[in-house]
């Protein structure tokens, strides 16, 4: 059997016992799963042995909540909030489809630069409209296949008109306008149900280390028997139910117009709350949410950069965790964070939470980010049996960090050094699955420079295409403006925002829409 033998290293092991103490010692891989950690492990015949000397050897992260389908917007847009953005990294008024061999390198770039960052293991919700199609899924597996990446990924599912998921709709919009997005039937649950047996049967499992997920994007976005079908087909099949919930303020007041209450009470009405399910944002919860979560034993991935960058608010994180849920973190897409790397999620989320009030004592620590950034995640796609932590029978998912690097200079605490110093560019080696697929910062099992070229040739035109498709957007962009507007202005719940905005945010108004966005 193959394996190989980290030896010397610095390990940050997270496992319960250990925790974020490190201690000098080695990791002993055999073929796909760690089988012992310690000190003075001996390393049997035809088992590679990587010096660990200056090295910090840790679980890999795990990036718990991201779209493949943003990749190529890195550094597109600002100053939006979401209501606004979607319109242009995801145009209602669609141009053609992302060709085929685009997409398998959308999604091989994603994966090399979150290998590269240390992430090991990701949820990439896909989306891909205007249909569900197998072969284009195929090619997402394929692509995180061939860059060695654990991946678990979705074909994710909005069965209901975009007015008919908005409060104010019918008061903003003008029949001529909402006549030009009326698309016609969308896909009804069981035809997407359908098609994820065929995605379970075709993809889950793929190469030991790559998942399907069953992911309906929003309650207010599908019907109640699509999220009663997804939820009950993900518990059948022991996947993750992931779903965005409560992003904006925007999502808060639709709760209210649309069901009469909070989002995540009528998701605990229709029984889709349980150990599966994975909340992306919660950042608009209230106080009877947080229990019903905790409750229900459901996960939250917190997209701190995300949420910053998009003017979502800042999530109660330390509530949600008192009240019993699991804590992941994500980067969201790299159109509405920009980069991929956790190591940065984890930075702004410990700085950010130092902002919410003045008693030290509620701030998130730098072993809490951690954890979340490796066991929560993990746990949050089902997978807390396989990765998260260095530990005999899990899968050997690890990366080693430089520690003869400014960021590690002069070492005090090493867990408080990765969560606000690291960068992600201190990651030398990346391991999954008992495979080195990234070393020293090369990827091994495909010619990077190949993909960029081909990146830097083909890209602008697709870009230069995509320039078009946001211009004949941009006639939409005032009034979906406009309902992000009233529903700040008559929000009376919980309040998400920072600073003076509580003050001012009645009294402001959106400008004119550039013509076009590049």
């Amino acid at each position: 059997m193959s394996g190989l033998l980290v030896r010397d290293a610095m390990i940050l092991t997270l496992d319960p016992r250990r925790g974020t103490t490190p201690f000098q010692g080695d990791v002993l891989v055999e073929g796909t799963r760690i089988a012992a950690v310690g000190v003075g492990l001996e390393a049997g015949p035809g088992v590679e042995v990587i010096d660990g000397r200056g090295k910090l050897l840790m679980p890999g992260l795990v990036n718990a909540h991201t779209h493949s389908s943003e990749t190529f917007f890195r550094g597109r847009y600002e100053k939006m909030p979401l209501e606004v953005w979607l319109l242009y990294a995801y145009p209602l008024l669609m141009g053609p489809v992302i060709d085929g061999e685009l997409l398998h390198m959308r999604s091989l770039l994603l994966a090399t630069e979150s290998l590269k960052a240390g992430v090991t293991a990701m949820t990439d919700c896909f989306f891909d409209p205007p249909a569900h199609d197998l072969d284009r899924l195929g090619i997402v597996f394929s692509a995180y296949e061939l860059a060695g990446i654990r991946a678990t990924v979705s074909s994710d599912v909005i069965n209901i008109p975009t007015l008919e998921a908005l409060p104010f709709a019918g008061d903003v919009f003008p029949p001529d306008i909402r006549q030009l997005i009326d698309f016609g039937p969308m896909i009804g649950a069981p035809a997407y149900l359908d098609f994820c047996r065929a995605a379970i049967a075709a993809f889950h499992g793929r190469a030991g280390r790559l998942n399907f997920q069953i992911a309906p994007s929003a309650p207010q976005r599908c019907t109640p028997d699509l999220l009663t079908g997804c939820f009950d087909l993900a518990r059948t099949h022991g996947l993750p139910f992931h779903c965005h919930v409560l992003e904006t303020v925007t999502q808060a007041v639709t709760g209210r117009e649309l069901y009469g209450g909070s989002l995540v009470r009528y998701m605990g009405d229709l029984g889709v709350l349980g150990r599966n399910t994975t909340i992306a944002h919660s950042v608009w919860v209230d106080d009877a949410d947080m229990a019903l979560m905790g409750r229900a034993g459901v996960s939250v991935v917190h997209n701190a950069v995300s949420n910053l960058k998009l003017g979502a608010g800042v999530a109660p994180v330390r509530r949600l965790i008192e009240a019993g849920v699991t804590l992941a973190l994500g980067t969201d897409g790299v159109s509405s964070n920009d980069t991929a790397s956790i190591f940065d999620v984890m930075r702004v989320a410990g700085l950010l939470h130092g902002a919410s009030g003045p008693d030290a004592g509620t701030w998130l620590s730098a072993a809490e980010l951690l954890r979340a950034a490796t066991l929560g995640g993990a746990r949050s796609a089902m997978l807390d049996d396989v990765c998260g932590s260095l530990e005999p029978g899990k899968a050997a998912d690890m990366i080693l960090i430089d520690l003869d690097d400014c960021a590690f200079l002069p070492l005090n605490d090493v867990a408080r050094h990765l969560v606000y110093a690291a960068n992600g560019s201190n990651v030398r080696t990346a391991i999954v699955a008992g495979e080195v697929v990234m070393r020293d910062r090369r990827m091994t099992r495909f010619d990077e420079d190949a993909l960029f070229a081909e990146i830097r040739d083909r890209v602008p035109a697709y870009l230069e295409a995509h320039g078009l498709v946001e211009q004949r957007n941009a006639l939409l962009e005032p009034y979906f403006a406009e309902i992000h507007r009233r529903s700040a202005a008559s929000h009376s719940g919980v309040y998400r925002y920072a600073g003076d905005a509580a003050l001012r945010h009645r009294n402001w108004s959106f400008g004119e829409p550039a013509a076009g966005r590049s």
